[in-house]
């Protein structure tokens, strides 16, 4: 069985297209409304026509020797999408293979955007309620994922499967006794799009810590796009950007160590000049300095709360004249810096602003003075 096969059920009446694989037993048929059901492999028997509603109180011999046939013949089936003929006695080689119907892509959807979500069964009993797992495809491309939860070292694969353009696919359902096995997750995505060409896209690799005290909460689980119930939703990659790429750019983490390097060489010294220097403020808005941890968290909220830290030091110095404050934003891709130069441009008109000195704090830093 392959993805695209049409099936019907041997033990009830009715059918529909593979749409995906849940572990070695289990596939994903999805029927005419567009609802997949997990359905045990055995259940199922592959079929060459759309009329799905076959009696389903078949004999039983009836059932096994379908089966039997569908294992025995899986070769020659493939080879028959194909066009090509078992013996004479089979339908002409010119009949239509299975049709996919095309897919509906909406605009602004070639830029990738992908979630992990958890939503609570019953969210009127959120303290004792397991939860479902799904992965949310909200682009124009399909989506081939792997789903894992740390082990100490290694990797356990939970879920394999793809998921469709804008839409979302079931991958587990977890009780309470199972958020410790989630402390850390890995999803690894790749993207494509079939019968059309398409701008390619980079595997995305993204680790995530989830933190488990967050299920017994009920604000834990807001109102979003995907779902009709609150849900939790961890943003994997959005508007083609990975959240925490695992992939590090070699260069960039040199850079990132010499910096530390400085950083952790000169403490004593550089708090020394802060107490002596009465006229500078120094505040660091690398989001690891500010917050514990950044679950959950999109990179729109992090900025917001960034801003909002140097919103409050200029207001706690807006009395001194000629204070120099000092913000440490890091180089990175400058969205941080552009949105401070944005605001000391048009709300903080009177203060100057350069780059603050680089043998103090390297690159990433911009001291403003009070005026």
């Amino acid at each position: 069985m392959k993805i695209g096969d049409k099936v019907r059920f041997l033990s009830e009446t009715g059918g529909g297209v593979i749409a995906g694989f849940q572990g070695k037993d289990i596939v994903l048929v999805e029927d005419e409304d567009g609802f997949q059901i997990p359905t045990q492999r055995n259940e199922v028997v592959v079929i060459d026509t759309d009329d799905y509603n076959i009696a389903k109180n078949q004999s039983k011999d009836s059932q096994a020797k379908d089966a039997a046939s569908e294992s025995r013949g899986q070769g020659a089936m493939g080879r028959v999408s194909l066009g090509f003929m078992e013996d004479e006695e089979q339908e002409p080689a010119d009949r239509p293979v299975s049709f996919r119907q095309p897919v509906e892509e909406r605009k602004g959807g070639d830029r990738l955007s992908v979630y992990l979500a958890f939503v609570p069964i019953d969210i009127r009993q959120v303290s004792t309620t397991p939860f479902e797992a799904y992965i949310v495809n909200d682009s124009n491309y399909y989506i081939r994922y792997a789903y894992m939860s740390a082990e100490g070292t290694s990797y356990k694969l939970r879920a394999v499967g793809e998921v469709e353009p804008n839409t979302k696919v079931f991958i587990e359902e977890f009780g309470r006794s199972e958020l410790g096995e989630l402390e850390r997750v890995a999803v690894q995505l790749m993207a494509y799009k079939r019968d059309k060409p398409f701008l390619l896209k980079p595997p995305v690799d993204v680790q995530l810590r989830i933190d488990g005290v967050k299920f017994y909460k009920l604000h834990t689980f807001q109102e979003n796009d995907f779902f009709e119930e609150p849900a939790l939703v961890y943003t994997l990659i959005e508007n083609d950007r990975p959240m925490r790429p695992l992939v590090v750019d070699a260069k960039a983490l040199k850079q990132e160590m010499f910096a530390s390097k400085r950083h952790d060489a000169q403490p004593a010294r550089r708090e020394s000049q802060q107490q002596m220097r009465t006229d500078l403020t120094v505040v660091d808005l690398h989001a690891e300095a500010l917050l514990d941890t950044t679950a959950g968290m999109s990179a729109a909220d992090i900025l917001n709360y960034q801003m909002s830290k140097f919103h409050e030091a200029l207001k706690a110095h807006a009395h001194q004249r000629g204070h120099k404050v000092v913000f440490i934003h890091g180089k990175g891709e400058g969205v941080l810096r552009q949105s401070i130069v944005h605001e000391l441009k048009y709300r903080y008109k009177g203060y100057s602003y350069q780059d603050a000195s680089f043998q103090e704090y390297g690159y990433g830093a911009t001291q403003v003075t009070i005026r």
